[in-house]
């Protein structure tokens, strides 16, 4: 291990389980990651092996054939796997979040059909709530769920669906009025529906396409893509938890432990970005003597590590306060906030020390530079991480007068 971002405490599962992930991210993950990257190629081979670690099933229950591991446990993992490449994380993070919810809040006939698969990796989850004209504002929702019969006629279209076109289980965010009288606040008419579909591209069942991926800067190899739902229908009984209205917490829940996941994500990448840096500034000479000894190489070295090491004790913290069974929107929010932006500006320190090399593609931190910026605004921006800082803040610290 590293001398930086060492987490006290751990069992000794837990050190053989991140020990095991390590191992695979140098050997299998690390040496392909830019070529697959370039190429914008999915990781088959490197999900495969994912796979049959264990990894898809690390927080499912061991009822349901998964590990029964902790948040902690799950988010240190993440920050393993962006080290090697940020990509791979965010294949598992997604369907994380719908194993999470479905544990949560499915109802037990959900989780004894999903959860036992989703564990093996043979269902892979993808969530939606966003769509092209609402950004962070989830109240707008549009995408609706209409009751008819014994089913639900959804219609709408979604965006920035992770692991839309590989996934085979969607948890899909519409508004559903049903039961639901006007003027009830935005929120409490969503619902969350499970969708089954085929994996891959176009028409992947009767009222459901997923057009193809989206081309983005970074973040490739995953499959980003639009979801459009035109007359989809699908069993009442797939209604996350039974009972429509609930949706928007649900899926709240599970951004929640997303942003843990996010913040592990940023705390990877600002590791990897640190390794990069400190040893070519080691290998790069000028004036005589490895540019290392240079003083302001020293200080931006120095900047880089301590933001690294903050980085992941909030995250880490963050992860903790979730497992003990207590609120952590506040921390899960600064670990993710503060995370995402101290992995942008380690990645730019690391890419300053490379000189004109690190515009080179032939230069992994070309291809971390590129990455980086997602973390701004995956599980929701800055500012929106501050607005729920903010307010929790004004809960806890509430003025007596």
């Amino acid at each position: 291990m590293t001398r930086l971002a060492r987490t006290a405490g751990l069992s000794d599962v837990q050190q053989e389980i991140l020990s095991t992930i390590r191992d695979f991210v140098d050997k299998e993950i690390i040496p392909v990651a830019t070529q697959l990257e370039h190429r914008d190629e999915y990781p088959t081979e490197i999900v495969e092996g994912l796979k049959e670690l264990g990894l898809f099933g690390l927080m499912i229950p061991e009822e349901y054939g998964g590990l029964g591991e902790s948040l902690l446990t799950y988010a240190l993992c993440v920050e393993e796997i962006a080290r090697g490449w940020m990509s791979v994380s965010g294949i598992i993070n997604t369907h994380f979040i719908v194993a999470y919810m479905l544990k949560q809040h499915g109802t037990q006939e959900q989780k004894d059909t999903f959860l036992p698969r989703m564990a093996l990796g043979e269902v892979r989850g993808a969530f939606s709530m966003s769509e092209p004209a609402l950004g962070s504002d989830v109240s707008a929702i549009s995408s609706k769920g209409v009751r008819d019969g014994d089913e639900y006629v959804l219609n709408g279209q979604k965006m920035w669906l992770t692991n839309g076109g590989t996934s085979s289980l969607v948890a899909v965010l519409c508004r559903s009025d049903e039961g639901h009288p006007e003027g009830t606040p935005p929120h409490k008419s969503m619902t969350t529906f499970l969708v089954e579909k085929e994996p891959g591209f176009g028409e992947v069942r009767p009222g459901l396409t997923v057009p193809g991926k989206i081309d983005k800067m970074g973040y490739k190899g995953v499959d980003t893509t639009e979801l459009i739902m035109d007359g989809l229908r699908i069993p009442a009984n797939r209604v996350l938890g039974g009972t429509t209205g609930r949706g928007f917490y649900q899926m709240m829940d599970g951004v929640e432990v997303g942003r843990v996941n996010v913040a592990a994500r940023g705390c990877g990448v600002a590791q990897r970005a640190f390794e990069l840096g400190v040893s070519y500034a080691q290998q790069r000479h000028t004036f005589g003597k490895p540019i290392a000894q240079h003083q302001a190489i020293q200080f931006k070295l120095a900047e880089m590590a301590t933001k690294v090491e903050a980085a992941h004790a909030m995250m880490v913290n963050a992860a903790r306060k979730k497992d003990s069974g207590e609120r952590n929107d506040l921390e899960a929010g600064m670990a993710k906030y503060l995370a995402s932006e101290y992995c942008k500006e380690v990645v730019e320190d690391a890419f300053r020390i490379h000189g004109g090399y690190g515009f080179s593609k032939e230069y992994e931190i070309e291809r971390l530079y590129r990455e980086a910026p997602m973390l701004l605004i995956g599980e929701g921006t800055a500012e929106i991480q501050k607005m729920i800082i903010g307010r929790r803040l004004l809960e806890e610290y509430r003025f007596q007068g």
